[in-house]
């Protein structure tokens, strides 16, 4: 039997309610491990548990034997030799919060995509973006491991490398569950002109590689150098011979904290300007009221993001600042995204394409 209009209606709720509530926990999963990266605690549990690691350590006898692995790392013996029981105890709570919420991500994704597979109140086009994002979902945790393996042995802190990637594919998931949360709507297309949605899909590019640039920036600890603006370095520009001293060169636009500081400021620049183009090409176009908005919202929200950035450089990376920073970015992210969704030529969404008729359970 078929479900009737009111509980297919209540269906398309409930996946909304679900799929906003894992986009906000990985919201806040980022900040975590915003927080994790800043108090240097991304170290503190040298071994990948994936069931039996949800408990923390209950007992003295359990904590010393934490403490003890961490003492055989690398970064123990070069930055915290002599630290105590009770400060180890600080750090190991931020990494542990920080995969507990991932474990809790895991579970609240799951579970109510099971339940609505089984239900039958899926569309297939929806099935194939849930899925996608599952199994991104489980990318990420091996990923994680990944980046907290390279400290481990040979280095005192994660490759930078790894950390930027790690968070890139946290903001992708996270991207990509606020484009299938739009996409639920029953929306018509609007009539934008091409350029409008150029401008909008470069701006969520640009992101994401401004994004990647500020994990290479924390992984390098860049932002701890160079705090003046808007020189860097004694010039707007600096030399060549500083920026490009690494061999081959293309090692300095991941390696050299001038040059990867210096990227992530001109990429700023650039997102901070098509931004201004886009807000007032929207204006002039007269489309969409919604677009408009859209358009003026993300361009001030990237002129905030970009106050906060000079700030905590210029403060050189005081923690409130530092996650204020980060969180703004996945603000920013999130305004791009639906903006670049919403001037996504398409078929309008329909209650058939999003949701399929639901199979009377009992």
């Amino acid at each position: 039997m078929t479900a009737t209009p009111s509980q297919q209606t209540a269906s398309g709720r409930a996946i909304r309610v679900w799929l906003f509530s894992v986009a906000a926990l990985i919201a806040l999963m980022v900040l975590v491990g915003g927080a994790t990266r800043l108090t240097e605690s991304g170290l503190s549990i040298t071994e990948w548990k994936p069931v039996t690691g949800a408990l923390p350590p209950l007992s003295q006898p359990e904590w010393e034997q934490a403490f003890d692995a961490y003492k055989r790392i690398p970064q123990y013996r070069a930055l915290n030799a002599g630290m105590t029981l009770a400060e180890f105890r600080t750090i190991f709570w931020w990494e542990w919060s920080h995969r507990l919420l991932g474990r809790a991500i895991g579970l609240v994704y799951l579970l109510p995509f099971l339940y609505f597979l089984w239900r039958g109140g899926l569309a297939s086009e929806l099935k194939r973006r849930l899925w996608l994002i599952f199994g991104l979902g489980a990318l990420q945790g091996a990923v994680g491991w990944w980046m907290v393996g390279s400290g481990l042995s040979e280095r005192t802190e994660v490759s930078q490398y790894r950390l930027a990637t790690h968070l890139v594919l946290a903001l992708l998931i996270f991207a990509a569950v606020v484009w299938t949360l739009r996409r639920l709507g029953d929306r018509p297309p609007i009539a934008a002109r091409p350029r409008l949605k150029i401008t909008a899909a470069v701006l969520l590019a640009l992101t994401f590689v401004q994004l990647y640039l500020g994990g290479l920036v924390a992984g390098l600890r860049a932002g701890l150098a160079y705090n003046t603006w808007p020189q860097i370095d004694g010039s707007f520009i600096p030399a060549a011979a500083r920026l490009w001293f690494e061999q081959p060169w293309w090692r300095n636009l991941f390696e050299n904290p001038l040059t990867v500081q210096f990227e992530h400021r001109m990429t700023a620049y650039m997102l901070f300007l098509l931004a201004i183009f886009h807000a007032f090409d929207a204006g002039r176009s007269g489309v969409d009221r919604g677009a408009i908005k859209g358009a003026f919202w993300l361009l001030a929200v990237v002129t905030l993001q970009a106050m906060l950035g000079i700030l905590t450089l210029l403060n050189q990376v005081p923690i409130d600042l530092a996650l204020s920073h980060q969180a703004t970015a996945i603000a920013v992210l999130t305004l791009a995204v639906i903006q670049a969704e919403r001037l996504t030529a398409r078929q309008a969404a329909t209650a058939q394409r999003i949701a399929a008729p639901l199979a009377q359970a009992g």
